[in-house]
């Protein structure tokens, strides 16, 4: 039973996604594909593509995927509080469970990665998946923290926008120590969330939903692995900067390490926005708008972000179909 698990529950997941939200997805991803493609120099767009310098991807397909293995590990970090997974079996898990993000909808990889893990670990689906959930939560904060101090020392902001900068830096840091506190208040929370006056069946299911959440928050109730777990993330997005510093070589332009964590936190960010499987729209227009102001033309930026995506997608879909037939050869 355990391993139709992410079939059926992917099923759920579509029947409870609603027309309108779907009518919603598609329209927003058409509006921000038009106001990128709008007035872009299409031959500047296709020259640039043709002549970049694409040997530069032996280098950075090779690191890309050694990030991969560390975000297993960071990952594995939480999990291995239940149970032990060995870091090549939450690898598998993790790349398996990226290529379904990237390729269906509704995050379906999350439910493919948790029940794998959770039945080869003994931990059970609900609690990996709580921390998956716990660790896409955490990600969002360190993005808000480094894309906001990045912001601050790159210099020529206006006092307010400095000072927005310096909130959002404290909520983030907020943001952490809520899910540091929360465990410890779990009673309290849960009781205080039934109370609330949710219509109809919602109160339930958003009751469920924070408990889930306060058992992956948990995993974190040991010093040593909320430092590792944080020191990893911080190996994790200052690989991905340098990256993206290398890899803008490809159209012969560059990023100082700043601007590339800007441009990282940028899209991580508006990864949390409803979007079509493979953020289309979403990123080309992230990227335009981001790049700009650090010298990038509509389509050297379009260029760059459509490059960095496929390449991205190949490292996926490599790891991933391996992932998925490790998978399948451990059932037989």
């Amino acid at each position: 039973m355990a391993e139709t698990a992410p079939a059926v529950d992917g099923e759920r997941q579509k029947k409870k996604q609603p027309v309108w939200l779907w009518i919603f997805i598609f329209l927003l991803a058409a509006i921000l594909l038009y106001f990128t493609l709008r007035g872009l120099d299409w031959d500047t767009f296709w020259q640039t593509a043709a002549h970049g310098r694409y040997e530069i991807l032996l280098l950075t397909i090779p690191i890309a995927s050694l990030n991969y293995f560390i975000r297993s590990i960071r990952w594995g970090v939480l999990v291995n509080a239940e149970n032990k997974a060995s870091a090549i079996t939450v690898f598998w898990a993790n790349m398996a469970g990226y290529l379904g993000n990237s390729f269906l909808p509704a995050r379906a990889g999350e439910l493919v990665r948790s029940a794998f893990l959770g039945r080869r670990t003994g931990a059970g689906m609900s609690f990996v998946l709580a921390t998956a959930l716990v660790e896409r939560l955490l990600d969002l904060v360190a993005l808000v923290i480094i894309g906001s101090t990045a912001l601050l020392f790159q210099g020529g902001l206006t006092s307010i926008l400095a000072g927005s900068l310096k909130l959002l830096i404290v909520a983030g840091l907020l943001g952490l120590a809520v899910v540091i506190i929360v465990p410890f208040q779990e009673q309290r929370v849960l009781a205080l969330t039934s109370k609330l006056p949710f219509p109809g069946k919602i109160g339930p299911k958003v009751t469920e939903q924070i408990g889930r959440f306060i058992l992956g928050m948990r995993s974190l109730h040991n010093f040593r692995r909320l430092v590792f777990f944080i020191l990893l993330t911080a190996v994790i997005w200052l690989v991905d900067g340098w990256l993206n510093v290398i890899g803008v070589r490809i159209i012969s332009h560059s990023l100082g390490l700043g601007q590339a964590l800007i441009y990282l936190a940028g899209l991580g960010l508006s990864s949390a926005i409803p979007s079509t499987p493979g953020y289309v729209g979403v990123y080309q227009f992230v990227a335009v708008s981001i790049l700009g102001p650090f010298g990038f033309s509509r389509a050297d930026a379009l260029a760059y972000s459509l490059i960095g995506q496929i390449s991205n997608y190949l490292v996926i879909s490599f790891w991933g179909l391996l992932g998925l037939w490790q998978i399948n050869r451990s059932r037989v």
